[in-house]
């Protein structure tokens, strides 16, 4: 399973590591995924997402069904 949020769409990004002595090495930045169920009620079911905090609080903000719509049109999300 990849590491991307299937709400927002954010996955590892890279960057470097810079030392006392400003020397450079490359590293990856996580994102902060949690495996988390959802009620749609629209649907009565269960969903389970994976999911960053970030898409969490785009959820608890426009809601679950909404939020799903939005990520299928934009490609994060299949059924």
């Amino acid at each position: 399973m990849s590491r991307i949020c299937q709400i927002t769409g954010k996955k590892v990004i890279t960057g470097n590591n810079v030392s006392h002595s400003n020397i450079k090495t490359k590293r990856k930045f996580q994102p902060n995924l949690h495996t988390k169920r959802f009620y749609v009620p629209e649907t009565d079911e269960w969903v389970t997402l994976r999911v960053s905090a970030a898409g969490i609080r785009t959820i608890n903000k426009k809601g679950i069904y909404s939020a799903l719509q939005d990520a299928k049109e934009k490609g994060f999300y299949k059924d």
